[in-house]
């Protein structure tokens, strides 16, 4: 089993038992055990570190100012086969803390040297390491196999069943059916993301243009809509074959789990306490607004389990009802004791809404990359680890 610098690790569909050789080379994970791998082997990591400082140091002054600090994120990324920045949440939050640890303790006029170019980066990778231990990223090739498979199989019926008793309507065309049913499918239809630019223009509408023109134009029946779409699916599952995509795949319940473990810690949610209270701004002494609680809360999101603000809808709706019940924005100020009380319960009541209702949140985003293109920051001047 070939493994990248970066932990592209092959995963197999399904429980145990393993899989085909063919399912095998269209799922991969990354899960950060190669990342580990790299920064743990010290000479190979210090010539690695070092030749990516040449390469980003573009003046040739030794240090690397912000600017040239911008492109290393973008590449770790790249490397880690992460989605490009602004597609995808979980992504994100990884990008968002590798730029806040490049950069922190820094200015922006004297730069970074290149001992503490290799002291950070190590830094971001073990600590990318732990999110995708945590978050592991799965990479799927879509070929076309799958959507034929979905099409053909008893599943078939239903799902379009119940797809097009949400998409169709006596106003609605055939196309507008047809368009509102390839983008509900997902992944494991075998389907990628149907919004992607790239796939709507290479995919999905050369495939639509097969179809008979003036019925794209009237009103679907249920039964021309199961019969449009099972064609539709077999163009575009001719056309994946023809052109594979990428896909970056992940997914999580929010069950409120990781916040019951926070709680039950007391040694651990004191340490967060403190933390938090310790950079919440205080608005006179040692007393602090109970609008900081939201701050305070998305700080110790990660110790609890819970997705950043921002980046799960669903989860903020509950933060935010939470939040409400502890009138965290009447602008009252408390005192540390009442200030890490009401964050308490918040929490508390975070995981009580999420136990009794859990959150499915699932991303898939094409990545634009052949899935065995290097980038920049995972081409090495080393030798590569040896084959598993």
């Amino acid at each position: 089993m070939e493994r990248s610098w970066f932990g592209w690790r092959k995963a197999k569909k399904g429980g145990g038992g393993g899989g085909s050789k063919a399912e095998e080379q269209t799922k991969v994970l990354v899960d950060g055990s190669g990342i580990r791998d790299l920064v743990e082997d010290r000479e190979a990591f210090g010539m690695f570190a070092d030749t990516k400082f040449t390469q980003l140091d573009a003046d040739g002054d030794g240090r690397l100012s912000a600017r040239e600090l911008e492109p290393a994120v973008a590449d770790i990324g790249a490397a880690l086969g992460l989605p490009a920045q602004g597609s995808s949440p979980n992504a994100d939050h990884i990008y968002s803390e590798a730029m806040s640890e490049l950069t922190h303790g820094h200015g922006n006029q004297e730069g970074v040297t290149r001992a503490e170019f290799q002291e950070v980066l190590s830094d971001i990778l073990l600590g990318m390491a732990a999110g995708l231990k945590k978050d592991p990223i799965v990479i799927l090739r879509i070929d076309g196999e799958d959507l034929r498979d979905f099409v053909s199989s008893p599943r078939y019926d239903p799902a379009a069943a119940a797809i097009f008793s949400q998409v169709g309507s006596e106003d609605a065309t055939l196309r507008e059916c047809l368009l509102a049913a390839v983008q509900q499918l997902r992944v494991d239809h075998g389907m990628p993301p149907a919004t992607d630019p790239w796939i709507a223009d290479n995919i999905v509408e050369p495939a639509l243009k097969q179809l008979p023109a003036d019925q794209l134009e009237q009103p679907a029946s249920r039964d021309v809509f199961f019969e449009q779409l099972k064609k539709l699916l077999g163009d575009v599952a001719e056309r994946l074959q023809e052109q594979p995509v990428i896909v970056a795949h992940t997914e999580n319940t929010f069950d409120g789990s990781g916040v019951r473990r926070l709680l039950s810690n007391k040694f651990e949610l004191d340490k967060r306490l403190d933390s938090v209270w310790r950079d919440v701004p205080k608005e006179h002494e040692k007393r602090a607004s109970k609008e900081q609680l939201r701050v305070a809360l998305d700080k110790m999101a990660d110790a609890a389990s819970l997705p950043p603000h921002g980046a799960v809808n669903q989860v903020d709706a509950v933060v935010n009802e939470a939040l409400k019940k502890a009138n965290a924005d009447d602008g009252k100020e408390v005192d540390e004791a009442e200030f890490r009380k009401l964050l308490t319960e918040v929490l508390g009541a975070v995981m009580l809404q999420l136990n009794s209702q859990p959150i499915f949140f699932s991303t898939s985003t094409v990545v634009h990359e052949p899935l065995s293109t290097s980038s920049n920051l995972s081409s090495p001047a080393v030798a590569a680890p040896s084959s598993e």
